[in-house]
């Protein structure tokens, strides 16, 4: 039994949601809730996305690891890929404290972090150190597929100029990068998902790195129906390659119990399942097979995830399930999947993926 689900877990959750997040890191930087040996996966829970091969398809979301600390140790509990980030290219602080909350009664979280990481520089060191030469179809250092996700300060930002230049810094080390254009926490930063913007962006991004990485967007639940379809095209004519649906969410859903509902920030959680299954729906729709999906959002059971890819997702990540429920979460979530699978007579998740559009 770990650190973290034996004695911590109880006891993190009486702490500052940010306090007991950072203790959490801690103790996975010294290996405290790190298993000896990965788990061996399933065959029937394998994918391949991104020219790569997945063994099971539940990452970590983004916000998690934000600066790179512990890609490693995540994997070696069992994720099938990790995500770090987001990081800008200076270190900033973020917004004041308390800017975590749990929404327990509602099984959700709200932040308004805004992008508080450490800076290109010392997330470059660490990739470096993780670091084994790519190639196709390989993971690197972390010892599954490795993303890592971008983002622009809150003051001083060019995102034409910020973004190619932190692609430059990270693309020699990780199989795919994602471009944040939908925290709602950094001022203005929705904006750029704007078509005409988006693809502004990616055009930047191309021309100074024609080798980089399969480049994902990260879009915002709260984008219009009839937004979706000038976006996913500017995403492909850019050369985007994917898109992870979806981020967290400024509504505020009438059924919500916490105490804490009314904060702001971004809401994330099982409150948010509802509107990601839907996006995923319409972006899958519209991208018809273009694109890699990456469902997020509201995920914490197996019949989740296999909900998600039967509407067309490769991958799917978790954040506030694992928030809640530590690493025993991965385990179940594979275990439910194959159930569900054996029950249904699925002999691999390329046979349902897409068949609900």
């Amino acid at each position: 039994m770990s650190f973290l689900t034996h004695l911590s877990l109880p006891l993190l959750r009486r702490l500052d949601p940010e306090t007991a997040h950072d203790i959490a890191l801690d103790a996975l930087t010294l290996g405290l809730s790190v298993p000896v040996k990965r788990p061996v996966d399933d065959q029937a829970l394998a994918t391949h996305a991104l020219g790569y091969r997945f063994s099971n398809p539940i990452g970590i979301a983004a916000g998690f690891d934000k600066n790179a600390r512990v890609m490693r140790p995540l994997a070696q509990m069992g994720f099938g890929f990790v995500e770090a980030g987001t990081v800008t290219p200076k270190a900033q602080p973020g917004n004041p404290r308390p800017r975590l909350f749990r929404l327990t009664e509602d099984r959700a979280v709200i932040n308004r972090m805004g992008f508080n990481n450490q800076g290109i520089d010392r997330f470059v060191i660490r990739l470096a150190r993780l670091h084994r030469p790519l190639s196709s179809g390989r993971a690197g250092g972390a010892g599954v597929p490795a993303g890592a996700n971008l983002g622009i300060n809150k003051t001083g930002a060019d995102p034409e100029r910020d973004y190619p230049a932190l692609v430059g810094r990270v693309k020699a080390y990780v199989n795919y990068i994602v471009i944040n254009v939908s925290s709602p926490n950094t001022p203005g930063l929705r904006g750029l998902q704007d078509a005409a913007r988006l693809k502004s962006i990616l055009d930047a991004i191309m021309e100074r790195h024609p080798d980089s990485p399969p480049l994902l967007i990260k879009l915002a639940p709260d984008l219009e129906d009839d937004a979706i379809a000038p976006v996913v095209e500017a995403a492909i004519a850019g050369g985007a390659r994917g898109f992870i649906i979806s981020n967290t969410t400024l509504a505020r859903p009438e059924s919500l119990q916490s105490e804490f509902k009314a904060e702001s920030g971004g809401l994330s959680g099982r409150p948010l399942r509802s509107r990601a299954t839907d996006m995923l729906r319409l972006v899958a729709q519209v991208s018809a097979g273009r694109m890699t999906l990456i469902a997020c959002g509201g995920i914490e059971s197996g019949a989740d995830i296999l909900q998600r890819i039967r509407l067309g997702a490769h991958l799917v990540q978790v954040y506030s399930a694992f928030a809640y429920e530590g690493p025993p979460l991965i385990s179940r979530l594979k275990k439910e999947m194959l159930e569900l699978m054996q029950a249904e007579g699925i002999r691999s998740l390329e046979e349902i993926r897409g068949q609900d559009l």
